[in-house]
């Protein structure tokens, strides 16, 4: 049995959530995934801001940012603790802007992009992104979240 927790760390109401909640079900089932858990937690760029500096030495708010605990491979269970994702909603909504999609896909691309993430994908070479961003349009698609 997989658990995902969906926090809204803001003081805005994210519409979003129901449908966010279903399409990281389908991305899990797609993925042929039993027994995960992991947290999705929405930020504004303040704190992602503060996480990018102390965790990745970046002076400046991003997107997305993932914490993979299956990095550390001391932790082993039965269940596979993946980690959590922090999502920018202040970028959610300047990028959806900036990309001319509505803010629905963007922060649904910026969830499975995080997923992907915890799950060991990379995009740091040309063919590890071509895979990791192919897999994302996969689910994306597949779930009907299209630009």
């Amino acid at each position: 049995m997989s658990s995902v927790e969906i926090i809204n760390m803001t003081n805005q109401d994210i519409e979003y959530i129901e449908t966010m909640y279903k399409l990281i079900d389908y991305a899990i089932k797609h993925e042929k995934l039993e027994n995960v858990l992991f947290n999705v937690i929405i930020v504004d760029n303040e704190y992602i801001h503060k996480l990018n500096l102390e965790y990745r030495g970046i002076d400046r708010p991003t997107d997305v940012i993932s914490f993979a605990l299956e990095d550390y491979e001391d932790i082993k269970s039965d269940i596979r603790v993946l980690g959590d994702i922090y999502i920018s909603i202040d970028k959610v909504y300047e990028q959806a802007r900036e990309y001319g999609h509505s803010n629905l896909r963007e922060i649904c691309f910026l969830m499975i992009h995080g997923f992907f993430h915890l799950l060991g994908y990379d995009h740091m070479e040309k063919e590890e992104e071509k895979i990791m961003f192919a897999k994302q349009e996969e689910i994306l698609d597949g779930f009907g979240i299209t630009r």
